[in-house]
């Protein structure tokens, strides 16, 4: 098992929110020494020239990071007019964020049945949500919401004109325990 390559993993999955260092020995089944030692040559192996990541501690929690001297070029791709268009994946995050503001990622990932820290991150990026504090659920997770941008990109003046959700009638499907599809022959029952 390569436990350089299951850190990395969960240094990616994680995203922002970043993990601890208790969390990351519950989950990869190690103590807190063996932890150490595998972040620190992950870190190491981040350092080298060739690559775009590191390893940041920030608030009590790992999480990778962008390296600063790239800055430039993440700078070039927000305000590039190609990158800027809205994926299909982005248009339906926003819409949940905007419907359902402030909103957790992890309830952002439920309803959709996906992760989204990837999308996410463009949006920040993109300056169409901001963090909003933090929720009252265990692990204390960011909650995100639209933005004066997001209001000025879709020639909004305020939240509440947002198009109403057409919401779908649900058939009640309770069958009917007394009456049946089936009919009896008369004849073959003997009445």
């Amino acid at each position: 098992m390569n436990k350089l390559g299951i850190l990395e993993g969960i240094l990616f999955v994680v995203g922002d929110e970043g993990i601890s260092l208790t969390s990351l020995c519950e989950i990869m089944s190690i103590n807190i020494e063996e932890a150490k030692e595998l972040l620190l040559k992950l870190k190491s192996n981040y350092e080298n020239a060739d690559r775009g990541l590191r390893i940041t501690y920030l608030g009590d929690v790992f999480k990778l990071t962008t390296k600063e001297e790239h800055k430039e070029y993440y700078q070039k791709l927000v305000e590039d007019p190609e990158a800027n268009s809205l994926s299909p994946s982005a248009l339906e995050v926003l819409a949940i964020i905007a419907y359902n503001q402030p909103i957790t990622r992890i309830e952002i990932d439920e309803m959709r049945g996906v992760g989204s820290v990837y999308v996410i991150r463009r949006l920040l990026a993109k300056g169409l949500i901001k963090e909003a504090g933090k929720s009252t659920l265990p692990g204390r997770p960011n909650l995100y919401r639209t933005t004066r941008e997001f209001l000025d990109c879709f020639g909004l003046s305020s939240i509440n004109e947002l198009p109403e959700l057409p919401l779908e009638k649900v058939e009640d499907q309770t069958p009917e325990l007394f009456n049946s599809i089936y009919k009896e022959d008369q004849d073959e029952v003997g009445v």
